[in-house]
């Protein structure tokens, strides 16, 4: 089946950061111990009140780290000029409200196919991976092949929640995915407890996590919890 990349969210140690202001801690010093430990790209979730990742966090890691970078945004113009000037490997397109505190569900795909396939050209154009964010929805899945995008990320947050039939949702919505010709990856909610399941799906090719990684980090130190991650995701697929 081939190994699951795994790319790692740094967005929460700019959130300690912001929380007093100043640099410290740097999620570039992050983004480092976490690849040095095995991972395979960095997220930077750039949201419109920039509470967490700011937009020099982003040009700094373009300008110091070849490794991946996935920027998860939102579909809207300003984001798209950022994008299209700081040429990150691979765009995320998900939905964002300014008072949810975490993303709490999947793009609308469906309803919004006409705006989303224009933004989704826009980074095809700029040679930026583009990945939608979407529930583990059969409708989202075709909607997401219509639009273009060569990625979908499926949101595992009801997985992760224990909620009866997910892992089934999610065991259906990768196999559509990979038959209609698109690359799966999975992400949130995620930890050491429930990944197997969902890194043990064939179809998945790339799983992104980021809050357990960190706060778990508190009490085992980030290279060692990026590093047994990998060791479960490497794990599921024997």
């Amino acid at each position: 089946m081939g190994q699951v990349r795994l790319g790692v969210n740094v967005d929460h140690v700019a959130t300690v950061r912001n929380a007093r202001g100043g640099l410290h801690p740097d999620p570039l010093d992050a983004a480092r111990v976490a690849l040095e430990a095995g991972a395979d790209g960095i997220v930077m979730h750039l949201r419109e009140d920039r509470r967490h990742i700011r937009d020099d966090d982003v040009r700094r890691y373009r300008a110091s780290f070849s490794a991946p970078l996935n920027l998860e945004m939102a579909a809207t113009e300003e984001m798209l000029r950022f994008a299209r000037e700081v040429r990150p490997h691979a765009c995320c397109l998900v939905p964002e409200r300014r008072a949810e505190v975490t993303t709490e569900g999947g793009l609308d795909v469906a309803g919004q196919r006409h705006s989303l396939a224009s933004v989704v050209d826009a980074l095809k154009e700029a040679n930026i991976r583009v990945s939608l964010f979407i529930d583990p929805d059969p409708v989202q899945v075709e909607a997401a092949a219509a639009v273009g995008a060569p990625v979908v990320e499926l949101h595992t947050g009801r997985y992760a929640e224990g909620r009866p039939g997910e892992l089934d949702r999610l065991r259906h919505a990768a196999a559509l995915t990979s038959g209609l010709g698109l690359e799966c990856h999975a992400g949130h909610g995620l930890t050491y407890a429930n990944v197997g399941r969902v890194a043990a799906l064939p179809e998945v090719r790339e799983l992104n996590i980021g809050h357990f990684l960190i706060g778990q980090a508190i009490l085992e130190g980030l290279r060692a919890t990026v590093a047994e991650m990998k060791r479960i995701v490497a794990a599921a697929r024997v």
